[in-house]
């Protein structure tokens, strides 16, 4: 289990400076910080609350900030570019070798989020949002990990009424108390054992990791259904797949489509409309998609619409890290577009 430090930044900082007398004295160097001074460093916000300005943002407001100042790093979506981090899924991850620390699936404190965003972002430009440009990128996190609907506006009002899932998951960090005595008795050096005896050796462990897929979800693999139900897909208007191709750019960071397709992060998905669900070749699929593929889904147009619309409520357990689209003629579009590639 982790273990969680809170500690005030001013409040550190304060301390050092208290000793800063007694050392510009014996040193002949410096002056003791003005407490206007500190107070400029103090900007961290406690999970409490202590330290949070006022101000409000909402989700949609915050996509546009995200898309504009955090996307080129972290994803249209969150999701993470290369080895950018990935802020949003990572859901029954953290009980694994490799879990996925994102702010839904691992950081307990809202509070977290918001003076990190507020301290450190935009990376090479920290400390130019505004206070209701915070906001709003940490409500448009919260949504990309569906922790708020769409509608949803974060302030320092109802800052405190969320509650992040991994909040159980830290304990209070009482090494001082519990493991310091162990650790500051007189250290023995000579004759402190009776014998000596070599209870276990190392093993050799194989780390190259297996090139199975291009995919990058570890978890079960999707078997195709034994018989493909057919579904019949009518013929769709050119300007509607148009239109679905300009769409499609929130989905092509994970997905390829047409000559040279290949799995990504998601699978490739030429033929994917009409077609059973988990049938792309060497891609490693959620359990949650392999379960329902074993089910019998196909992606048929409605099914798709569905998934489009509100992937996490369509497929809890999911790992597409995607919101849903909000538009219904945006998805029509996306599916016309998906069904003018063949397998």
């Amino acid at each position: 289990m982790s273990k969680s430090r809170n500690l005030s930044i001013g409040a550190a900082l304060a301390a050092i400076m208290a000793a800063s007398p007694l050392m510009a004295e014996k040193l002949g160097l410096g002056r003791p910080a003005l407490p206007e001074e500190i107070a400029a460093w103090d900007l961290d916000v406690r999970p409490d609350g202590t330290g949070l300005p006022a101000g409000s943002g909402d989700v949609l407001t915050g996509e546009e900030i995200f898309a504009e100042k955090c996307a080129a790093c972290h994803g249209d979506f969150a999701e993470g570019v290369d080895n950018w981090p990935k802020l949003a899924g990572g859901f029954d991850t953290l009980d694994r070798d490799d879990p996925v620390k994102t702010v839904g699936s691992f950081w307990p404190y809202l509070s977290t989020t918001w003076d990190y965003v507020n301290r450190s972002m935009p990376f090479g430009n920290a400390q130019s949002l505004s206070t209701d440009e915070v906001y709003a990128i940490v409500a448009y996190i919260l949504y990309s990990n569906d922790l708020v609907d769409e509608d949803f506006t974060l302030s320092d009002e109802n800052f405190l009424d969320v509650e992040m899932p991994n909040a159980g998951g830290f304990i209070v960090d009482d090494r001082a108390d519990a493991e310091h005595a162990a650790f500051s008795a007189e250290p023995c050096m000579q004759d402190c054992k009776d014998s000596v005896e070599i209870t276990m050796r190392a093993a050799v462990l194989d780390v190259t990791p297996q090139e199975a897929s291009d995919g990058q979800d570890d978890s079960a693999t999707a078997e195709p259904a034994a018989e493909t139900q057919v579904v019949q897909v009518a013929a769709a208007d050119p300007a509607l797949i148009a239109d679905g191709k300009k769409a499609f750019k929130k989905c092509a960071a994970c997905h390829q489509v047409g000559d040279g397709a290949k799995n990504k992060t998601g699978p490739l998905l030429n033929g994917v409309v009409g077609a059973a669900a988990g049938a792309a070749e060497g891609f490693r699929y959620s359990k949650a998609l392999a379960e329902a593929a074993g089910d019998g889904l196909v992606w048929g147009e409605a099914e798709l619409t569905e998934f489009l619309t509100k992937p996490r409520a369509f497929l809890k357990g999911t790992k597409m890290s995607f919101a849903g689209f909000r538009k219904q003629s945006d998805i029509d579009a996306v599916i016309a577009y998906l069904g003018s590639f063949p397998k």
